[in-house]
């Protein structure tokens, strides 16, 4: 019984042993067909870039492709840009056996781990506040390995751009705005970067909501002196160039402000028996510029913009407008108590205190002497007894009624600069219109 027992245990152990050899066999095997079968050589360095002619640099390849351009922040002075990055050179001391290439590929995907242990160039947005990228459940890059050792990398990535805009010309302003990219341990002896033969490509699909994008797109390819560095290092630029559309402004701004002008010069139709809807017609014509133009969606910014001498320009004229409301307003109480005087003198000439007959016709005065003197048309002279001639207050300089010397019908100031203000104001400002926007249009271009 002692033996039986003796040879299960023994029989029992010899199985489990196998089978744990074998365990470790199937390891090993998986292990193995999972390692990288892209071979380094033994002496290869990452950190040591790729051998070149003698003096020469490394040349990467670098190309762009915009999908989206959003939020293009007139405050913070920049815009977010959502692209693909692609980057292209040569790695000479790789070994690359030809098996792990499929039939008709000569290129291969490799897995990012393996990327960790290649030399890879370093650029970097030299005026980027933010540059990440793009992560959903892992980092979206890609490392492709071609037969002739050109190694290619890309990545979906996005980038806040700071860009300097000026605003003088707003809202009819360009933006230009640089991206400036650049290598950032590498000096330009030992890494160039250039612009592949792609370039910069736009998503045909792209559209901006208040911009028009100039194309084509201006590259260039400089060395920057970098003092932090010191030295020059390669550094690639695209300029993208935002052009403002007016039509927003035009529908908004523009057309609205010019009509709340125009109905200031209705105003000059209201006779100063109206005068509370005068009044109110111009004080809200007023109030409805200042509620406009301070809601406007304006750049915050401390010099005068184009869209600032609008402002100015359409305030300016109701103001002018009110202002003379007022000047009428003085001129027709003027005009009133002179009028209202001079019945008075009559009652005291009637009763002998002059040598003067005086009469009234149709609500215009006439004075007449015992003896005339000679005056200019439309100016009537009282003398007393012996005293020297005294013109009326009504034909001084700043008489407000006179006698047109060819029709004989009395002229009102007030009422006259009413009729001329008519004409005056709309010409003024039309003439404005006429010198603004070709100027403006003129500076855009």
């Amino acid at each position: 019984m002692l033996d039986k027992l003796n040879i299960n245990a023994f029989i029992s152990f010899g199985l489990g042993f196998i089978l744990i050899c074998l365990s470790e066999a199937t390891e090993t095997q998986e292990n193995y067909t999972a390692k990288p079968r892209v071979v380094l050589p033994p002496n290869y360095v990452k950190e040591i870039r790729p051998p070149s002619k003698k003096g020469s640099p490394v040349i990467v390849d670098f190309s762009i492709f915009v999908v989206d351009i959003n939020s293009i922040n007139v405050e913070d002075m920049d815009f977010r840009v959502d692209m693909f990055i692609h980057q292209r050179w040569h790695e000479s001391r790789l070994e690359i056996p030809d098996d792990i290439f499929e039939e008709g590929d000569d290129y291969v995907t490799l897995l990012p781990e393996v990327f960790e242990n290649f030399w890879q160039p370093d650029p970097y947005f030299l005026n980027s506040k933010i540059a990440e990228i793009a992560t959903l459940t892992h980092k979206f890059t890609s490392v492709t390995l071609y037969k002739n050792k050109t190694v290619r990398y890309a990545a979906r990535m996005h980038a806040i751009i700071a860009c300097q805009m000026e605003f003088q010309l707003y809202p009819m302003d360009i933006q230009v705005c640089p991206i400036y990219i650049e290598s950032f341990s590498s000096n330009n002896q030992k890494v160039k970067l250039r612009w592949s033969d792609s370039g910069v490509t736009l998503n045909p699909e792209l559209k901006l909501l208040q911009y028009n994008l100039g194309q084509p797109l201006q590259l260039e390819e400089s060395d920057g002196y970098m003092p932090e560095k010191v030295g020059n290092f390669s550094r690639l630029t695209v300029y993208f160039r935002f052009e403002r559309q007016i039509g927003h402004h035009l529908i908004q701004t523009f057309a609205p402000s010019s009509l709340v002008v125009m109905l200031s010069w209705f105003s000059f139709w209201l006779g100063l028996d109206a005068i509370p809807g005068r009044v109110t017609l111009l004080v809200t014509c007023m109030l409805t510029l200042v509620t406009m133009f301070t809601g406007a969606d304006i750049p915050p910014v401390a010099y005068v913009k184009a869209l600032d001498l609008w402002m100015a320009g359409c305030m300016l004229s109701v103001f002018a407008a009110l202002a003379e409301f007022v000047v009428v307003k003085v001129l027709d109480v003027q005009y009133q108590y002179q009028v209202n005087r001079i019945p008075k003198r009559i009652s005291n000439m009637e009763k002998g205190q002059c040598a003067t007959v005086a009469s009234w016709e149709g609500g215009a005065v006439r004075s007449r002497k015992a003896t005339q003197t000679p005056t200019t048309p439309g100016q009537t002279s009282l003398q007393g007894n012996g005293g020297p001639p005294k013109p009326a207050r009504r034909q001084s300089l700043l008489s407000v009624a006179w006698t047109d010397t060819d029709t004989g019908v009395e002229k009102i100031m007030w009422r006259e600069i009413d009729k001329v203000s008519r004409a005056v104001f709309p010409i003024l400002f039309f003439v404005f219109v006429l010198l603004y926007w070709p100027i403006l249009l003129m500076k855009s271009s």
